[in-house]
């Protein structure tokens, strides 16, 4: 018998919990460690002295509650690691992350955003048709990367034939922003590399559009200037480097758990076929039933008591969101998908997949009309979905989702 295999042995249910987590070979369903872990306690010890999260009432609670800190996350899950990811608002506190989230938000208006609401339906036209063709697809290769990498490159004005050197890119810092001890030496070097290629990517980028001015996000970026709230070229960079993972590989996630929970779930399927209008609904069904995000780190900056439980300035927390999600105190049913919980008229708690206060996710309005779009298109023009074989999922703890999608596509 192994040495680790008797660790492993040694290991409470709850820690052995704590483990399979955050496993990779478990990546595909880690939602039965997350019950375990709430059913002991909606405070779980973790690694390096933080707590998890596991509940939805105390997440929400953290969350909401400025004295818990987002700015020491690189610190939490990196450490001394000798690549320092680019800063953005994504980290910092009030004053400089309100200065600066402003200053991106004007990309996300409602009205901005509904603009795009075009584009993406003829992106999604052009994809579908081509994937209804074929009949059997790799649905991430043929729809669910490709509709968020065009839609975010073209806001940021990336050129058309560099979208797919982005996306290998967003790739490499999506898996590197998990924590470093859950990373290989080659995942860490393949991070080194990937930051490395988009400093200079991004800063060419830059460069040219200070020189030549287009009609596009980057642009807009480099020539703010209101009321002294021009970025700095590390905090342009950081925001630029948010933007393109935080709003391309969540979505891809996000399409592709969609479409997975509708084959495995065919009566609802069967009914957003019937009853397309629930597309809106279906949407925050999603998110909630198998979230794009499945954690994020808080740091309390005063003394806080939560439930009962009362922690000291510095004291840190892994908020598992998708525990959270998935908890039977706040959502009935909460194992089942169903498409109908957001629809209007019902009262459904809010997910937390977004997140909740300063740091509510900008890119959520533009994440859900893409999906919206999607699902409208697959109600209106697909008749049947099926699974060929299992997905298979990529060892990402922090920005879940799967590598490889295959289904079959039939036409109405």
């Amino acid at each position: 018998m192994s040495s680790d295999h008797s660790a492993v042995e040694e290991l409470t249910p709850v820690q052995l919990a704590v483990v399979q987590s955050v496993a990779p070979h478990l990546r595909h369903n880690p939602y039965d460690s997350y019950a375990v872990l709430r059913d002991a306690g909606p405070f779980v010890p973790g690694p390096h002295d933080m707590h998890l999260v596991t509940r939805h009432h105390e997440a929400q609670t953290i969350m909401q509650d400025p004295r818990w800190s987002h700015a020491e996350e690189p610190q939490l899950l990196h450490g001394d690691s000798d690549v320092e990811l680019p800063g953005s608002f994504l980290w910092m506190e009030p004053p400089e992350h309100t200065r600066l989230r402003g200053l991106v938000s004007k990309a996300f208006t409602a009205r901005t955003v509904s603009g795009m609401r075009a584009r993406a339906e003829q992106l999604v036209d052009a994809l579908l048709a081509k994937m209804l063709a074929a009949g059997e697809v790799d649905l991430l290769d043929a729809l669910a990367y490709p509709l968020p990498l065009t839609m975010v490159c073209e806001l940021l004005g990336v050129p058309a034939d560099a979208h797919e050197h982005v996306r290998r890119i967003s790739t490499g810092i999506a898996r590197g922003l998990d924590p470093d001890l859950l990373l290989s030496p080659a995942e860490l070097a393949a991070r080194t590399a990937a930051v490395h290629a988009f400093l200079e990517f991004f800063g060419d980028l830059v460069e040219q559009r200070r020189k030549s001015p287009r009609e596009d996000l980057i642009t807009a970026l480099v020539q703010a200037d209101d009321a002294g709230a021009r970025l700095t070229r590390t905090e342009l960079l950081g925001t630029l480097l948010i933007l393109v993972v935080a709003g391309h590989e969540t979505t891809v996630n996000l399409i592709g758990n969609g479409v997975l929970a509708l084959i495995r779930n065919p009566e609802q399927f069967e009914r957003l076929r019937e009853f397309p209008e629930l597309c809106e609904s279906a949407v925050d069904e999603v998110l909630r039933y198998d979230a794009p995000v499945h954690l994020t780190t808080r740091t309390a900056h005063d003394v806080i008591t939560v439930s009962g439980r009362t922690f000291a300035p510095g004291d840190a927390v892994i908020v598992l969101l998708a525990s959270a999600n998935r908890d039977a105190r706040a959502f009935p049913d909460a194992d089942k998908f169903d498409i109908a919980r957001y629809a209007r008229g019902r009262k459904a708690e809010r997910h937390l997949s977004f997140g909740l206060g300063l740091h509510y996710c900008l890119g959520a309005p533009l994440a859900r009309l893409e999906m919206q779009v999607v699902l409208r298109a697959i109600a209106d023009r697909v008749a049947a979905m099926t699974l060929l074989d299992e997905p298979s999922y990529r060892p990402n703890v922090v920005v879940r989702g799967m590598s490889e999608l295959h289904v079959r596509l039939e036409e109405k």
